[in-house]
């Protein structure tokens, strides 16, 4: 598995057809309500120190299946206020988690981060699995603050602080392949293994 910076056009472009697919974005919020990304405005979020976007690859070959990210970086305050990650080719659902799991590691030390936020809706069991899994807390819950299809949805708020994560090894996804590793939509759908009944939603971009 590779993680790859969005900084070829190529790339670019696959990761907006991923983020503009509507069972992607609709669990996802960019800030004052903003569920789709343009083509301009990621061009612009991978640009900027703000946000840390990977594309992630197959084990096997070096075709791009996902996308993760660390968005709201402070590192005056050395914190990321958000993870989100979209799966774009569902069937690699089960390699999503060691994606996160690498950028958080990245994060954590190559960007000197002591905290990462993430939050997930409530409805999304796979990603809250995941976020579990990777080690994140459970802080607290906004209530009705997301909305799909006309419904609204409490959102689950989670945190990890650098000495708290492990990464997960190679060894373990390749154990765990076709057992039971969630893998949300992450469109990051947020993050997440893949569930019996098949792919859920991604993980939450604040």
């Amino acid at each position: 598995m590779k993680l790859l910076p969005l900084d070829k056009p190529d790339l670019i472009d696959l990761a907006a057809q991923w983020l503009g697919r509507e069972e992607n974005y609709k669990w996802l919020d960019f800030g004052d309500g903003v569920h789709a990304l343009s083509l301009v405005s990621l061009r612009i979020m991978a640009q900027r120190d703000l946000h840390v976007l990977r594309m992630f690859t197959a084990d096997d070959c070096d075709l791009p299946i996902g996308i993760v990210a660390l968005s709201d970086i402070r590192r005056q305050w050395k914190t990321a206020g958000s993870l989100w990650a979209v799966l774009g080719r569902k069937r690699y659902g089960g390699l999503t988690a060691r994606a996160v799991s690498q950028l958080l590691t990245f994060g954590f030390v190559e960007l000197g981060l002591e905290a990462v936020s993430a939050w997930t809706i409530e409805c999304n069991v796979a990603s809250r699995r995941v976020l579990e899994q990777l080690g994140f807390r459970y802080v607290g819950r906004q209530r009705r603050r997301h909305w799909i299809d006309g419904r609204p949805h409490d959102r689950l708020l989670y945190d990890l602080l650098a000495t708290e994560h492990h990464e997960i090894p190679d060894s373990y996804v390749r154990r765990a392949a076709g057992v039971s590793l969630a893998t949300p939509h992450l469109a990051l759908r947020t993050v997440a293994l893949r569930p019996r009944d098949g792919p859920g939603p991604p993980l939450g971009a604040a």
